[in-house]
């Protein structure tokens, strides 16, 4: 073993998958790039890591509600250009040709073309580390989409694509809700 850089260690564990997070700030609807996430124990609670830098925080504060949309590994490039781009003197959906849908729940739309949606409900802002904590009120799912491998971001610029999944349910029922 060599010893490595202790400001690089994130990128040992760094979650996934990426995800866009939608906004609407009372005018128009925004997306922003997330790739810190935490699905918080059996529940449709979530944790984002984000703060007053991104151009969506101001709408996640104002309304308490946003929409987590998961991208598949074919929209990359769309995934890292919303990611290194502000919302605050474009339309993301227009310049990224993305569909905005709105759900029955929040304000914020769902996207079209993302492989899943959670409309969700800020129940806490933890503001000595930036985390934004997600209660899930309604999900979609689209079965129709062909390519169903989602992104995880290393950190450094890289990315890891979804694998094979392995089933071991029956040696975790116990376990599992």
């Amino acid at each position: 073993m060599r010893e490595m850089d202790i400001n690089k260690a994130f990128t040992l564990i760094e979650p996934g998958p990426v995800v866009l997070i939608t906004t609407n700030d009372g005018v128009k609807n925004n997306i922003m790039t997330i790739s810190w996430t935490m699905v918080v124990d059996f529940t449709p609670k979530f944790a984002i890591t984000t703060g007053e830098w991104n151009y969506s925080y101001k709408a996640l504060k104002k309304f308490k509600e946003c929409v987590i949309a998961i991208p598949t590994a074919d929209q990359i490039n769309q995934i890292v250009s919303i990611g290194t781009t502000s919302g605050k003197d474009i339309n993301k959906f227009e310049k990224f040709g993305l569909t905005p849908v709105m759900g029955g729940n929040v304000n914020a739309p769902l996207i079209k073309e993302c492989l899943a949606n959670i409309e969700c409900k800020v129940v806490d802002f933890i503001k000595k580390h930036d985390i934004i904590i997600l209660e899930g009120i309604a999900a979609y799912y689209n079965s129709s989409q062909k390519n169903k491998q989602t992104l995880h971001a290393v950190g450094d610029g890289t990315f890891v694509l979804d694998g094979r999944k392995i089933n071991r349910k029956k040696a975790m029922q116990s376990k599992l809700p």
